[in-house]
């Protein structure tokens, strides 16, 4: 029997860590991507815990490698001197292909490469990251007259 559950536990091996709710919000999302994140010991104890931030996040190219800047791991509650920094740049791990492909669409389109959502994969931490387009504000009041609306017909139709 305990072998039953194990194996069914593997199977929901993703669990989220952090998430960037506003960039739903704030981005029109054109396309989106899992990354591999490389980490010190102490930063992934800390995510353990739940301390990671990503809404100020964003990701660039910088010398053929792919970095996240901003985001924001809190120091490990028990670590000593070997401690990490709070908001040092990250690497991330994407093929390369699919990097100079995102590449040239930031730089010919105009746009911007932020993180989604921080979890866990098979005992990994991924990011989820989007190719995305800044709203207007006009767009975003859209967005939430739809959604609003949306609510209201879920309510008429359960009444």
């Amino acid at each position: 029997m305990a072998g039953k559950n194990k194996k069914s536990s593997k199977g929901k091996s993703s669990s989220s860590i952090a998430v960037n709710r506003k960039a739903r919000h704030d981005y029109e999302i054109i396309k989106t991507l899992e990354g591999g994140l490389v980490l010190t010991g102490s930063e992934v104890k800390s995510l353990r815990e739940g301390h990671g931030n990503i809404i100020e996040a964003y990701c660039v190219f910088t010398g053929g490698e792919m970095w996240l800047l901003n985001s924001s791991i809190a120091p490990y509650s028990h670590g000593g001197y070997s401690n990490h920094e709070d908001r040092r740049t990250r690497k991330i791990l994407v093929h390369k292909k699919e990097m100079l492909k995102l590449k040239h669409e930031m730089e010919t389109k105009g746009l911007t490469m932020v993180p989604l959502k921080l979890y866990w994969k098979a005992g990994k931490i991924k990011v989820e990251m989007a190719l995305v387009r800044g709203k207007k504000l006009h767009d975003k009041r859209a967005d939430l007259k739809a959604k609003d609306w949306n609510r209201q017909k879920q309510r008429i139709l359960a009444n």
